[in-house]
């Protein structure tokens, strides 16, 4: 028989249509709904939410394949609700005279018939003023309703899922793997909504196990987010997170969003919500990564917790069964907002780095094994203080691996470091390692990756306000590159001009560099070429958009930025260090690396054991 070969056929071998019976239909259904475990927990949760619950306890085994139970003190159901509660298409959340204006997490009326058609449902609910009922649904079949001991709420407990659909468990991952979805999906719902209360756990051979408690957050919106974010993600997202609330064109954004120097290695950390309700759209983590764009490099993601606030009507929530896919009926709007309002709290954030930058620092400072701290210290810092060499200037003293510049050798009004958050400058390490004081403790500035961030946010300022001063070269260079790159950098000679490189053709595959960007000085135009080359090829196409714009213009600051290995004078460290004070972004280098360590004193003594 082929793939396409009609099952049911009259003796002519003719297809007969046929009306599916009642179970088949939510077992199709079901399939649409219930994914696997988590989207059972998802669902039933959701409802538990609808219901107006103020604490819900999920309860599962084997990773859900055996037990699911979802309990809450939500307005419970009468004896009268029971049975069409389990009919499929039967809801309280809405009338069906306006599917757009949704304000609900379920609306469909079809889980809890699809989960009865797939698993062994138990429904026991109570509603105030009534007494408790249950009922039971096997395969789609329901059971008479009784009564039930029950306090108050609801209880829905599925047992055996997928059963009667003995080949969708075959699909099914590892218990393990299926019980890290639940509590992802369990996770998600907490922040939703900060103000419920959660418990989350495991029923094994030894009794439950709690995996996550959370109590309801009191408060106002920022405030219990924040203690249920810390709660969820940690301490040291909450401490490096920005607050974000914006609202523009009928648009509301709210949530927090971390600091580029936390950024992570994948999205794991992306929670993005519309209205409360957990989304997967595109649209959204694409306007957060463009939202860093300036900030991380490609390998890098950001951490965000947003909920967008739009009208019901203005966003299609019914797209897809599971509800996790989303329409905007305006999504530029969107898209708008959230890059507009995370960009705006990442200049005001200045050059503020996350604490983990810091405490990482710390970390590597401290010894691996019975070596005493003060020698794990000076190893880091790779200085030692012999006598001078024969030959050294005085305020230079020769290590075996670092030559340390004293910023000023003989002070004689040195400037107080109390008055800048990135202190004065005290001396320079490798040539490469600014050591600033503070009013308590010191600053280890990257002066190269620092200087990098300064001058890539001159350019864009430049851009933005009057054009990019360009200098002509005295003597053009002519840089020689083969056929295609050479196409690629003309192609794309109208946009670099606009950014102050200009770029004219040479004959052959050979072009000419005349004119560069002032602000970047004497430059090596075939390495800044082929830098930008290497840009254009991972673009992906020749048109340069502004996006592709300002990442030329990052490359091409790399190579206007003061180098490692050149010794700067004291005022020259200082300047760089007020300069950073007064430049949104300026914690990070153009690729997402702080640019900048602040250890406090009180850590530093630790280290030495004087606390």
């Amino acid at each position: 028989m082929t793939l396409h070969t009609p099952k049911i056929a009259d003796a002519s071998g003719r297809p007969v249509i046929r009306q599916l019976d009642e179970a088949a239909i939510n077992r199709i259904a079901a399939g649409e709904v219930v994914e696997r475990p988590a989207s059972a927990v998802k669902e039933l949760v959701e409802n538990a939410l609808d219901a107006g619950a103020s604490r819900i306890a999920i309860d599962y085994t084997d990773g859900g394949k055996t037990l699911i139970r979802v309990t809450d003190d939500g307005c419970g159901m009468t004896a009268a609700d029971l049975p069409l509660a389990l009919s499929r298409h039967a809801t309280s959340k809405i009338d069906g005279s306006d599917l757009l204006n949704i304000r609900s997490f379920g609306f469909r009326g079809e889980a809890l018939p699809s989960l009865g058609a797939v698993g062994r449902l138990t429904l026991t609910s109570r509603a105030a003023g009534q007494d408790a009922a249950q009922i039971t649904c096997h395969g789609s079949r329901l059971s008479p309703v009784k009564p039930a001991a029950l306090t108050r709420g609801t209880v829905v407990e599925l047992r055996d899922l997928f059963h009667a659909t003995p080949a969708r468990l075959k699909f099914l991952r590892t218990d393990r793997a299926e019980a890290q979805a639940i509590h992802e999906v369990v996770k998600r719902l907490a922040m939703a909504e900060p103000t419920v209360g959660f418990t989350l756990s495991e029923i094994g051979a030894d009794g439950p196990r709690t995996l996550l408690r959370l109590d309801p957050e009191q408060g106002d919106l920022f405030d219990a987010l924040h203690r249920r974010l810390t709660r969820l993600i940690g301490a040291d997202f909450t401490a490096n997170a920005l607050r974000i609330e914006a609202e523009r064109d009928g648009l509301a954004l709210l949530g927090y969003a971390a600091l580029p120097t936390y950024s992570r290695g994948s999205s794991a950390q992306q929670y993005l919500f519309v209205n409360g309700r957990p989304a997967t759209d595109r649209l959204l983590l694409g306007a957060l990564r463009a939202a860093y764009f300036d900030f991380l490099s490609r390998d890098r993601h950001p951490a965000a917790v947003l909920n967008l606030i739009v009208d019901p009507e203005r966003v299609d929530v019914n797209v897809h069964p599971a509800k996790a896919e989303v329409r905007f009926r305006e999504p530029d709007a969107a898209r708008s907002l959230i890059i507009t309002a995370l960009r705006t709290a990442l200049s005001g954030a200045g050059h503020r780095a996350s604490t983990t930058v810091a405490s990482e620092t710390l970390a590597a400072f401290r010894p691996e094994g019975p070596r005493p701290a003060q020698a794990t210290l000076a190893q880091a810092f790779a200085f030692q203080s012999p006598a001078p060499a024969p030959g050294f200037a005085p305020g230079f003293a020769e290590a075996p691996a670092a030559r340390v510049a004293l910023a000023d050798p003989v002070p004689q009004a040195p400037e107080p470091a109390a008055q800048h958050p990135l202190g004065a400058a005290r001396a320079q390490l490798h040539e490469n390692w600014i050591v600033a004081q503070t009013a308590d403790g010191i600053v280890i500035v990257d002066q190269h990756a620092a200087h990098e961030r300064l001058v890539y946010e001159r350019l864009k300022r430049q851009l933005a306000e009057t054009g990019i001063a360009r200098q002509p070269l005295l003597i053009p260079e002519i840089v020689t590159l083969s056929p295609s790159d050479a196409a690629l950098i003309l192609s794309a000679a109208p946009a670099l001009a606009e950014a102050g490189l200009v770029v004219e053709p040479f004959g052959g595959s050979a072009v000419a560099l005349t004119e560069t960007p002032a602000i970047l000085g004497p430059v090596n135009g075939a390495a800044l070429l082929r830098d930008i080359l290497d840009e254009l090829a991972e673009g992906g196409h020749s048109a340069l958009t502004r996006a592709r714009i300002d990442a030329v213009l990052s490359r091409m600051a790399c190579h206007g930025s003061v180098r490692s290995g050149r010794q700067m004078r004291p005022e020259e460290m200082n300047a760089l260090l007020r300069e950073m004070e007064a430049t949104p972004g300026s914690g990070q280098c153009n690729h997402g690396r702080p640019t900048y360590v602040e250890l406090k004193l009180a850590d530093i003594e630790k280290l030495f054991g004087r606390r």
